[in-house]
């Protein structure tokens, strides 16, 4: 049975540990007697590996952390499996962005239980975003999960299955609710077993958020940002390089906010000039860019760099000067300086956005002039996403909510009218 979005890895099966040779209680025993004897130390220390899969949603940060969380499980002696059937645990690894995203996970994890109606008792755990932010009325809302775990407790994941396995002796059961703090250090990430293809990787440059965009809930629950100690970092890519990747996808909520957080000089410019130098390398991709940050020297580097793409990935979400305040987003004057600067210094730059339609309080006249934007523009990849409220943000309190049919509408409207739209777009609505 097959998850919507599942994405896991099918790794060779072992099904025996490497063994002690037999004893033997006397000095001389023949060759036939040591085989025997052999024979039946290898039946009684016969272990079948507890088998895990996973089902991944969500963004690419999402993909790195289950990459993580699989390897550090086949290090402890765990088998992963793609077929959920199997397992012996099954990991959803959760998002929470917006209100579809935290419906479908919520699926899958109903999904996963019902498993169990074949009779097969397998323990369900919830980790991700939609675990962190929303941990104990979680575990309350659903019994179907037997472990909610955040962030700061991934490194016990192994430990944590284990126990509910019955593959270990504790003196008590350790809590059903395991969250903890949203900004955490780095865990090392070299070491895991990737779900993208063997020759692309994504390569977390950073996590957290310190913006205040009005309509996202992710700073509260990816904690603020911080960027990736610099040997760490290079030391991962060199290791990603040398299993056979060839394309290194930089990824952060805000990439090229990379090193502004530190007072070393090294900014991304800089660490796309040490990426590059990696033997092997062919291909460094930027994504989710913020609309600020690009100094002279990132743009310098894109631009002349020839193992850089030349595609830049930069979410605006509006282009009207009202709606960018009320989303507490850059203005318009200077997103449309700096994406002219861009076009202008980087040859056959190709650009990506999104864009939100519906939010509180936008206008027919804000939404033509979006529309428009956008058509004259005239980005070479873009998507769009109808407004959805996240409970604890600003925006969500905001007089003056637009209806869901109306912001539907509205997506639908831009996505016809500009014409640019070439990727699948997606209408994210509260049903």
């Amino acid at each position: 049975m097959a998850f919507t979005r599942h994405v896991a890895l099918q790794l060779p099966s072992t099904s025996s540990r490497p063994l002690l040779p037999a004893r033997s209680r006397h000095l001389r025993i023949s060759a036939q007697a040591a085989a025997a004897v052999a024979q039946e130390q290898n039946e009684a220390d016969f272990v079948v590996r507890k088998k895990v899969s996973m089902v991944s949603l969500g963004c690419p940060k999402n993909v790195v952390d289950g990459e993580v969380l699989l390897g550090d499980l086949t290090r402890a002696g765990f088998e992963i499996t793609s077929q959920h059937e199997e397992a012996d645990a099954i990991v959803v690894n959760t998002c929470a962005f917006v209100e579809d995203a935290k419906a479908e996970s919520l699926e899958a994890i109903v999904e996963a239980a019902s498993l169990n109606e074949d009779g097969k008792r397998r323990q369900v755990i919830v980790t991700g975003c939609l675990a962190q932010r929303y941990g104990p009325s979680l575990a309350e809302d659903l019994p179907e999960a037997d472990l909610v775990m955040g962030f700061q407790n991934y490194g016990n994941l192994p430990g944590a299955i284990a126990e509910r396995l019955g593959m270990q002796a504790t003196a008590s059961s350790s809590s059903r609710v395991q969250v903890g703090e949203a900004t955490v250090p780095f865990r090392p990430e070299w070491d895991r077993h990737r779900l993208t293809p063997r020759h692309t990787a994504y390569l977390r440059v950073a996590e957290g958020c310190n913006h205040a965009c009005t309509f996202c809930a992710i700073p509260g629950f990816r904690g603020k940002f911080r960027s990736k100690p610099w040997h760490a970092l290079l030391d991962e890519a060199r290791r990603l390089v040398a299993s056979g990747v060839v394309e290194l996808n930089l990824i952060a909520e805000d990439t090229n906010q990379y090193g502004q957080d530190r007072r070393d000089g090294r900014g991304l410019g800089a660490l796309l000039r040490e990426l590059s130098a990696l033997p092997g390398v062919r291909w460094l991709r930027l994504l989710y860019c913020y609309p600020s940050y690009f100094d002279d020297d990132l743009i310098q580097e894109i631009a002349t760099n020839s193992k850089v793409c030349k595609y830049i990935d930069m979410p605006l979400q509006h282009i009207n000067n009202l709606t960018l305040l009320a989303m507490n987003r850059p203005p318009q004057a200077h997103t449309k300086a700096l994406l002219q600067k861009l076009r202008d210094r980087i040859p056959g730059l190709v650009l990506r956005t999104t864009f939100i339609t519906g939010f509180p309080g936008e206008t027919d006249s804000a939404h033509h002039e979006l529309v428009e934007f956008a058509r004259t523009f005239r980005f070479e990849r873009a998507g769009a996403f109808a407004y959805s409220e996240e409970d604890g943000t600003p925006a969500a309190d905001l007089p003056e909510q637009v209806s869901p049919r109306i912001r539907c509408d509205s997506l639908i409207c831009l996505c016809s009218a500009s014409g640019v739209f070439r990727d699948v777009v997606t209408c994210l609505l509260q049903h």
